[in-house]
């Protein structure tokens, strides 16, 4: 097949949604589909089955505020859209932003099938506006995205059950949805890692994530301050993003000053693995699969109980849990896993035997039958065929 994945956010792998599109291209190339990427990323220009978009502009202010998330986005240009298209299979929408939209547009006129993955809360777009605690705007965006794009898909891809029970309630409709992880990669696993020199009298405690309000890492670091052991932890903030400045002055009145460094991907396994605490405090997940790697890695994990987080699923039990936004239970949590070495050794062992966790191989085979199963579907409505016909003969 010639897939065409469309990508507004694309580049290194530094950010979690270029990470899971990147493991699904790899994944449809190893199974001999000719992927072709749809993207505004200039490094690609020229190389094959890349297909190049502009940059959008939104001039100096807002240009700088969108390279301090850590990513560029992509505006539409109709004729590579169409050069992308041209005698394409299927077509995989990675997020429902400018470029997704208009591909899905010209996807319907020339009825090549089409699926998207759900890999952006509402609450990821307002809470750069602060109104991200504000409902009726939020379940707004989700009735946008829906009939901008979700509504014409023959497949959504969820990465989990939460997402879309959170989705399918805002727009009070059933989707053509279909559940699967991102998954964690072989690589990821528990082994040995010795924890630098300067850091091998200290209790380090880590959080991966994007420097932002809906990831909530100011939560752990005025927890931080808050515990009793306070002088021996070593905080690791391993991310980047627009509250830098902010949680690196929140922290000056700390002991010891937290590490503020963006990991490449073999590295932060390591880190993951010499960690004495992994804290996940996010507000608004759909699925967190830096949370998911370390459980993978057997790290005792502490989640919020947000009720926009699936990571809350994720626990062992609700030792593992702290309310959300509130520092002085999050340090009540972090002192009590630090004065029990024993029950902590326990629940590592729990983590690592854990079920949440699924294979990224696993996870992208149900992403390539999930493609064909799409376009099957709409073989069927093109040819007037009743779907469960057509599914039946394929064997599914």
């Amino acid at each position: 097949m010639i897939i065409t994945v469309v990508c507004d956010i694309f580049g290194e792998e530094s950010n979690g949604t270029i990470v899971v599109t990147m493991n699904l291209i790899r994944f449809l190339q190893k199974q001999n589909h000719t992927v072709r990427v749809l993207c505004a990323d200039q490094t690609q220009k020229g190389v094959e089955n890349f297909f190049v978009v502009p940059n959008e502009n939104f001039g100096k202010s807002l240009n700088s505020l969108v390279e301090r998330v850590g990513v560029s986005l992509a505006k539409p240009d109709r004729g590579v859209i169409l050069r992308a298209l041209d005698n394409a299979d299927h077509v995989h929408i990675m997020l429902p932003l400018s470029l997704g939209l208009a591909t899905a547009k010209i996807a319907r006129k020339m009825n090549i099938p089409i699926t998207a993955g759900f890999h952006m809360q509402a609450e990821n777009m307002t809470s750069y506006l602060k109104l991200n605690k504000i409902r009726p705007i939020n379940t707004l965006i989700y009735k946008y995205i829906y009939r901008r794009l979700y509504r014409y898909c023959d497949g959504i891809h969820y990465p989990t059950e939460f997402i879309r029970r959170v989705f399918e309630s805002r727009i009070k409709k059933t989707t053509a949805g279909y559940v699967i992880s991102n998954g964690v990669h072989s690589y990821v696993q528990k082994r040995n890692a010795e924890k630098p020199e300067h850091m091998k009298d200290k209790f380090v405690i880590l959080s991966i994530g994007r420097y932002s309000s809906e990831k909530s890492q100011d939560t752990l670091i005025k927890a931080v301050y808050h515990s009793a052991y306070r002088d021996k932890i070593q905080l690791i903030l391993a991310g980047q993003g627009l509250k830098d400045k902010r949680y690196k002055r929140l922290s000056k009145n700390l002991p010891e000053q937290p590490i503020f460094k963006l990991y490449g991907r073999e590295e932060i396994i390591d880190v993951i693995n010499y960690c004495d605490l992994y804290v996940h405090p996010a507000v608004d997940e759909l699925e967190g699969i830096a949370c998911l790697e370390s459980i993978a890695c057997g790290k005792m994990t502490i989640v919020s109980d947000s009720e926009n987080s699936a990571t809350k699923d994720f626990a062992i039990d609700g030792k593992c849990v702290f309310k959300h936004k509130n520092p002085k239970d999050l340090a009540r949590v972090i002192d009590y896993w630090i004065e029990n070495p024993k029950e902590r050794a326990e629940y590592e062992r729990k983590y690592l035997e854990s079920s949440v966790v699924y294979r990224q191989e696993d996870c992208m085979l149900k992403m390539a039958q999930m493609i064909a199963e799409a376009g099957r579907k709409k073989q069927a409505e093109t040819n007037n065929i009743p779907a469960v016909q057509i599914i039946n003969n394929a064997g599914i």
